[in-house]
């Protein structure tokens, strides 16, 4: 089973979830938003994708979070607690495929590829 983490109202989670629908693709969706991070799936998110992907440093949440915290975020360790306390700092969305494999964002031309 696929399961899609994100944020409902996230514009990408948005396109994920409808092409998923689109390509007959069984998922359960993870609002992290509303139900949290779990720190084991973040480390395996950070392992797998490693923490440039993982953590959107272009996003607004992460223009809103202080200089001090932004600054204070130097790789994966630093950035795990960060993530945890902000899950919108998360690149959306995260997959984790029927057989284990993740991704972060929406690529369809991927996407077709994965079962």
């Amino acid at each position: 089973m696929i399961t899609l983490h994100g944020i409902p109202n996230c514009d990408t989670v948005k396109k994920a979830r409808a092409w998923l629908d689109a390509h007959d693709r069984p998922y359960q969706f993870h609002d992290f938003k509303k139900l949290g991070v779990p720190e084991a799936a973040l480390d395996r998110w950070l392992a797998a994708a490693g923490c440039d992907k993982v953590l959107n440093r272009k996003g607004t949440a992460w223009r809103a979070l202080d200089e001090a915290t932004r600054n204070a975020v130097v790789d994966a360790a630093s950035a795990k607690p960060v993530m945890c306390a902000h899950p919108s700092v998360i690149k959306r969305p995260v997959v984790v495929w029927s057989d284990g494999a993740i991704t972060v964002g929406f690529d369809p031309a991927d996407w077709a590829q994965r079962a």
